[in-house]
């Protein structure tokens, strides 16, 4: 919760301009973020909103950097379109994985986190880059590396997520092998395998 009141006050920071603050508040939002995984894991805390609103406060600290970032002349148009874009591409994913019996979301991919820790490394840097002197420029250029590695990988999760979501339509479709009791089997029945990926609850995708 204190991740996600900080993302308005992050970006009232960007915007005038008081960058020191501004990346002081992103950092302690990341720190924060790996805080509370490490120990919802450790004192086996985790919760279903946890899992909504981990992923989507780190979908609004990066939004607001864009919006930021894109109002100062920071960042070009092309790469805000690149990322909006991409969140509705995977947008109707959570429709499709309700409408096929499940009740959780799909797994949150190792491609996924690398993409959002790239972007959140990328945006700092080409804030501090958005200034004079060789500090500044080589903080340019490495903001721009990862943000480069960051939406290539945003997308590649992207693909990642609908090949997932193709993969439990097709073994919703498939009925399991016969019962020996019955002498044939039931899709969904006692004793049927779930599909892979099963039922149970997880992190909505970065």
């Amino acid at each position: 919760m204190a991740r996600l009141v900080g993302v308005p006050l992050f970006l009232w920071l960007v915007l005038i301009e008081a960058d020191g603050w501004a990346i002081a508040v992103l950092v302690a939002a990341g720190l924060s973020d790996w805080l509370d995984g490490k120990l919802a894991r450790v004192l086996n805390q985790m919760s279903r909103l946890g899992t909504v609103l981990d992923p989507a406060a780190d979908r609004l600290y990066i939004l607001a950097t864009l919006i930021g970032l894109t109002i100062r002349d920071v960042i070009p148009l092309w790469l805000v379109v690149a990322l909006v874009a991409r969140e509705f591409a995977i947008l109707p994913i959570a429709p499709i994985v309700r409408r096929l019996g499940y009740s959780g979301t799909l797994p949150v991919h190792f491609i996924g986190k690398a993409a959002t820790l790239c972007l959140l490394y990328a945006f700092p840097m080409l804030l501090l880059g958005d200034h004079d002197g060789a500090a500044a420029t080589a903080a340019k250029v490495t903001g721009w590396s990862f943000a480069i590695w960051g939406t290539a990988l945003y997308w590649w999760a992207a693909v990642l997520y609908w090949t997932q979501t193709r993969q439990l339509a097709l073994a919703g479709r498939v009925p399991p092998g016969p019962d020996p009791g019955s002498g044939r089997g039931e899709p969904g029945g006692p004793g049927a395998d779930p599909p892979a990926g099963g039922r149970k609850g997880a992190e909505t995708p970065r």
